[in-house]
């Protein structure tokens, strides 16, 4: 029985999408699924968490989307997608049994092994908590290797939050700290209300600020705020990570689109430490 490889740059093209399978289909929100992927060929894409993939529909197009857990079985993928635009609204719309194109894994991943022994942070806005979403999930797994870990999570409404099971779960776990916010509550809300910086005030006791790595993604607006909090709370720009995702399409540091100063952001990103982005913090689309 021949064993399937694994993929590395002399097992696989990275401009040529291997054909993967939709074996599951969970509706998140109203315009928000999870696509679990199964390799249909013998390469296995291993993608750590932080990485993104390039999802391809055929005849339609591809976009870069990060992994948002981690597989079930050796090959698997798993993302978590909204559909904003022509190719993501055809991902949207596939179910089990649909196949379609995945070329990767590119870019940095979260620095797990440098939060080894260190109160962990992770704080996401919207969509930004499927990146996250793997990271979190990996820590789990090992969740003795880390000290506190808090999870600060935001959503516009409560019809917006993603990972519903997943939260309710979290939520009753003693070795986890979860709060979510919601700007815009519905009649049902019980919840807290506001952005969520306000959280990260609520929770400083919970960390020791030279030995916490925070990782942040979600709307730039919102990681702005995020940035400055942690600042004022004592945690170093080189302990605070952030996932960037602009403009990608070539994936290996090529065409150009997502360069963000000397930074190109599909190869030195997306997952990069506030002490190095930070120069170039006011150029638009950060």
């Amino acid at each position: 029985m021949v064993k399937p490889a694994i993929a590395t740059p002399a097992a696989t093209n990275p401009f040529f999408p291997l054909p993967f399978l939709v074996i599951s289909r969970r509706r998140e929100t109203r315009d928000t699924v999870t696509l679990r992927l199964r390799p249909l060929s013998d390469v296995r894409l291993i993608a750590q968490p932080g990485q993104f993939m390039m999802l391809s529909v055929y005849g339609v197009g591809e976009v870069p989307i990060s992994v948002s857990g981690l597989p079930r079985r050796p090959g698997e993928l798993e993302h978590t997608i909204r559909a904003v635009g022509s190719v993501t609204r055809h991902l949207v719309a596939l179910h089990p049994g649909d196949q379609i194109g995945v070329r990767g894994p590119f870019g940095t991943s979260w620095p797990l092994q440098l939060a080894h022994g260190q109160d962990v942070l992770l704080v996401a806005g919207g969509l930004g908590f499927a990146p996250l979403r793997s990271a979190l999930l990996a820590i789990l797994r090992e969740r003795w290797r880390y000290r506190q870990v808090i999870v600060l999570y935001g959503a516009r409404s409560p019809a917006d939050l993603l990972y519903r099971r997943d939260l309710s779960r979290w939520l009753q776990r003693p070795d986890l700290v979860l709060r979510i916010t919601v700007d815009h509550p519905d009649q049902y809300w019980r919840g807290q209300v506001g952005v969520v910086p306000n959280l990260i005030r609520q929770m400083a006791a919970f960390f020791e600020p030279a030995n916490t790595v925070a990782m942040i993604c979600g709307p730039e607006i919102m990681m702005r705020f995020t940035i400055r909090e942690l600042q004022k709370h004592g945690i170093p720009d080189e302990r605070i990570f952030l996932s960037l995702e602009r403009n990608m399409q070539c994936a290996i540091g090529l065409c150009g689109h997502c360069q963000l100063g000397p930074f190109f952001l599909c190869k030195d990103g997306p997952v990069l430490p506030y002490s190095r982005l930070a120069p170039f913090s006011e150029i638009r689309e950060f």
